[in-house]
């Protein structure tokens, strides 16, 4: 398996990622499942199809979608990750986006929704992209997400006022200008890359993915405040994902995003 920087495996290895997506404490995380959710399922035909959940963390993901009827299996370079998944009834192993260990045309559909912004190399992005295309059928469905290159500014100034600390502001400063962003320097993430919205159209084709479309994921509301109190809230709640809908195509709106999702064929 290709070697993983040990900052990632650290900061996963603090077990949080197993609430992210679900605890409305974790600011804005339920409003991008639900609408990573919602969006999978407009491409996602019924059926008995086999889905790979490249980079899947603990498997929400992919309990989600095996409680819907597909076959699921998760794989992912972090042990613990490997080992919460199973304990939620997923099949998973551990592997690497970049090596996956199985046979060309052997899926239906490839989930990358954690790998991408993990990878700060661009030939390690397209191996990636280029992998999740190998192991699916022809036709078949390829979906990843990345990190929008203006998450921290927006996220950093709006939500967290924290951009007058120098230490945050410097490192916010770099990552617009090459990507990265030194999660360990800056205490807020780990090492990860934040992708501009063409470029990251421009990887998926340069990796050989047709019929592509990049959408907003949580549009504005991943800056708000007071979230837990909104997402509490049935009629707030579904502010929040209408302003997400309103926008989510909308070309001069997908670099204010927190999340961009990918969708492409082979």
């Amino acid at each position: 398996m290709p070697e993983v920087d040990p900052e990632i495996l650290s900061f996963y290895a603090q077990a949080k990622e197993i609430e992210r997506l679900v605890s409305p404490h974790h600011p804005s995380g339920p409003l991008e499942f639900a609408r990573t959710q919602e969006l999978i399922l407009r491409y996602l035909p019924p059926g008995d199809l086999r889905v790979l959940d490249v980079g899947g963390g603990p498997g929400a993901y992919a309990q989600w979608l095996s409680g819907l009827g597909y076959e699921v299996t998760l794989i992912d370079p972090v042990a613990l990750h490997v080992e919460q998944a199973a304990r939620r009834g997923v099949a998973s192993e551990v592997g690497d986006a970049r090596a996956i260990n199985r046979e060309s045309d052997s899926v239906d559909v490839v989930l990358l929704l954690g790998p991408l912004y993990h990878l700060v190399d661009r030939s390690d992005r397209l191996l990636a992209l280029r992998e999740a295309l190998r192991v699916v059928r022809s036709g078949g469905l390829v979906v990843a997400a990345a990190i929008s290159r203006f998450a921290a500014l927006l996220d950093l100034l709006v939500r967290l006022d924290r951009l007058h600390e120098e230490s945050i502001f410097d490192a916010v400063s770099s990552s617009l200008e090459s990507g990265l962003f030194g999660g360990g320097e800056s205490g807020l993430f780990t090492r990860s890359y934040l992708h501009r919205p063409l470029e990251l159209r421009a990887e998926a084709a340069q990796a050989g993915l047709r019929e592509i479309r990049v959408f907003n994921i949580e549009g504005p509301g991943f800056m708000v405040n007071d979230f837990p109190d909104r997402w509490a809230d049935p009629a707030r709640r579904e502010a929040l994902l209408r302003a997400a809908r309103l926008v989510e195509e909308d070309p001069e709106m997908l670099a204010a995003a927190g999340h961009l999702l990918l969708v492409g064929r082979k």
